[in-house]
């Protein structure tokens, strides 16, 4: 016969401590005006007997969950595929996060339905704050939180103003697609071709505009395809290039995936890269190392959105006030492909 042990309480931990119920609810709940002795005191007798404070009561309390969500519109089948990108937003968002003794609530809607549940989720106050990435479209979500006061903030410019201005990480994306072209420009390339990401996130309008303004400075034409940032896509995109124009020899690519693709494409058509035709990628994932030949590319630094994203978060949630726009740079990594 088992015996269920009693749940140590408040009580017992103060009768422990010889300190009030209250001393050791200031303590537990993380009070800083308590005497560091005491403080010492009462976290002896926790150790001693084995009291786990109850989350649900203290947040009642407090009114604080300890949590933050993070927030991907997208399929799960996306976001577990091998595109890296979310991957390393995971993993800088949760190196803050449990730096700061916080708990991540990572949450995927890909379809409407999934989406109003998430809404539901956010507004009812269930997290202490919610980050956005991979946005598509005006979102009203994150001006509707921030609107009722949930700190929010977004890895990307979010499409659309809203009131208040929602803050938010983002890289030079524009920056970033320009100093590629100019690359393939100096290189000699007369025939500059592009796969852009898709026209409903920004990442995918930033890059197009990048790569337009540089071309346009060189009087030379666009030649634009239109992918989704996936493998596949960026194959399909680059058989249309190539039927498009068969005679161009360099094509600037918004994603590594898609270059991916890209070369896919353009190695059963004959073409060698970079002799025929350049290659240049953006993110600086993992597979640009490893595609034949290893793609030249534009990093951008993944992990540190998401480190940069909590950090603001957390100043927002502290009553601090943020910049609007906190712009990360970008970096041309020169491989073999260009």
């Amino acid at each position: 016969m088992t015996i269920a042990r009693e749940r140590p309480t408040l009580e017992a931990v103060a009768r422990r401590a010889g300190v009030s119920r209250a001393t050791v609810s200031r303590v537990v709940n993380g009070s800083t005006t308590v005497a560091g002795p005491i403080q010492e005191a009462v976290r002896q007798a926790v150790r001693e007997l084995g009291y786990v404070p109850n989350l649900a009561a203290r947040s009642l309390v407090t009114q604080r969950t300890d949590s933050i969500a993070l927030i991907l519109p997208e399929s799960a089948t996306r976001v577990f595929s091998d595109d890296q990108f979310f991957p390393g937003i995971v993993r800088g968002v949760s190196q803050e996060l449990e730096a700061a003794d916080k708990q991540l609530v990572l949450i995927m809607a890909g379809s409407a339905a999934s989406y109003d549940r998430v809404e539901r989720y956010t507004t009812g106050r269930h997290v202490d704050g919610v980050m956005f990435a991979s946005m598509h479209g005006v979102d009203p979500l994150p001006g509707t939180l921030a609107r009722i006061g949930i700190p929010v903030v977004c890895s990307g410019r979010p499409m659309g103003r809203s009131t208040p201005p929602v803050p938010y990480v983002d890289v030079d994306s524009v920056g970033g697609a320009a100093n590629a072209v100019r690359h393939l420009l100096d290189a000699g390339r007369q025939r500059i071709a592009t796969i852009a990401g898709p026209q409903d996130m920004v990442a995918g309008v930033d890059r197009l505009a990048g790569y337009r303004s540089e071309l346009k400075g060189s009087r030379r034409r666009s030649i634009v395809a239109n992918g989704d940032f996936t493998r596949e896509s960026g194959a399909v995109a680059m058989r249309q290039l190539l039927d498009d124009d068969p005679a161009l020899d360099a094509v600037f690519v918004a994603s590594d995936l898609m270059a991916h693709g890209a070369l896919r494409t353009l190695r059963e058509a004959g073409r060698r890269v970079p002799d025929d035709v350049a290659v240049v990628g953006f993110d600086d994932v993992e597979i640009a190392r490893y595609t034949d030949p290893p793609l030249t590319t534009v990093r951008q630094p993944i992990i540190e959105i998401g480190r940069e994203m909590v950090r603001q978060l957390l100043r927002i949630a502290q009553g601090e006030e943020v910049e609007e726009a906190l712009i990360l740079p970008t970096e041309l990594v020169i491989r073999q492909s260009a």
